[in-house]
């Protein structure tokens, strides 16, 4: 028989209020890989983030854990978390804050000192061991906060927003440290709104939009499919000088990002012929370069394909 997903999510909703925050959603995490909840703010993705940590309960639905673990063993001490908001103490030394999350974790305390010495020495922060928290700058208390989460080795690490108030320098390390991560046997989800640092991690995604699934699927399947709706990037012999030339039912959207670029998203390549005859009659085309869309460009146009009443703000 096939392995159970390491996380089975079924039609889980949640409303505060008349705010319905999640709506019959549902997906799954397979051991091993690397899953991203993406969407706007206020999309429902911190909501469902809660639900799966037991921080809140769904109104309906039900999540299931498959960690490989005894019967009725909690699955706190085997999942790392990483909230939106963070939490640490901190009026209290940064080496006896991680080694005391590391005890809560299940870890002995020689361990906790040894993974928490560790990760500091990682991380740059050896010499700060001692110092409180509140004494790091903002993407240092980061850091911290991140190692304190997946101390203890989870099988499973929850991060929402993990990029949060680093530099580029430091997302690049924690891109890589969460990539180290899955080679280590841990299946990561990550909430996040950094769409180029998701598309180098992720393996598969799940957009939501007023907590409702938008588009999910393997990133490689995705950016195929849009690929084949179509982007072109055509150079201009002398500028655009006339809008209505782009009102073609072939084309669903357009930017000009220099005055003789034009770039066309198509809803399709099947009049794609015409498209170009039409376009040629009015404009100097010099050159034609078919762009392979980015995950930013795929999120945009789902969300942009969703009547404006429903998308998330």
């Amino acid at each position: 028989m096939p392995r159970p997903p390491l996380l089975q999510v079924d039609s889980i909703s949640k409303a505060f209020g008349t705010q319905k925050a999640v709506d019959q959603l549902s997906f799954q995490v397979q051991k091993g890989e690397i899953f991203a909840l993406l969407g706007p703010n206020g999309a429902g993705k911190t909501t469902t983030v809660r639900m799966l940590m037991q921080i809140i309960q769904p109104d309906s639905g039900e999540i299931t854990f498959h960690l490989d673990l005894p019967a009725n063993t909690a699955i706190h001490p085997h999942v790392g978390y990483l909230p939106e908001d963070r939490g640490l103490f901190k009026e209290i030394g940064i080496l006896k804050t991680m080694i005391y999350m590391g005890i809560l974790r299940g870890m002995p305390r020689s361990t906790a000192h040894r993974e928490a010495c560790a990760w500091l020495d990682r991380l740059g922060l050896a010499d700060r061991a001692k110092d409180r928290l509140d004494t790091l700058s903002k993407g240092n208390q980061q850091k911290v906060q991140f190692a304190a989460a997946i101390l203890h080795k989870p099988v499973f690490a929850i991060l929402d927003e993990p990029f949060s108030g680093f530099d580029p320098v430091n997302q690049d390390l924690f891109v890589d440290i969460i990539a180290q991560l899955r080679k280590e046997g841990t299946t990561v989800l990550l909430s996040a709104h950094q769409m180029p640092l998701v598309e180098r991690l992720a393996d598969r995604i799940l957009l939501l939009n007023a907590g409702k699934e938008a588009l999910q699927g393997n990133v490689d399947t995705l950016t195929a499919l849009h690929t084949a709706k179509g982007i072109l990037r055509l150079t201009l012999g002398q500028p655009l000088n006339d809008a209505t030339l782009l009102n073609h039912p072939a084309i669903s959207s357009w930017q000009i990002p220099e005055p003789q670029q034009l770039v066309l998203h198509l809803k399709d390549t099947d009049s794609l012929s015409n498209l170009l005859a039409f376009l040629a009659a009015d404009l100097d085309i010099r050159d034609i370069h078919r762009d392979r869309p980015d995950l930013h460009q795929i999120y945009i146009q789902t969300l942009a394909a969703i009547p404006k009443k429903e998308v998330s703000t």
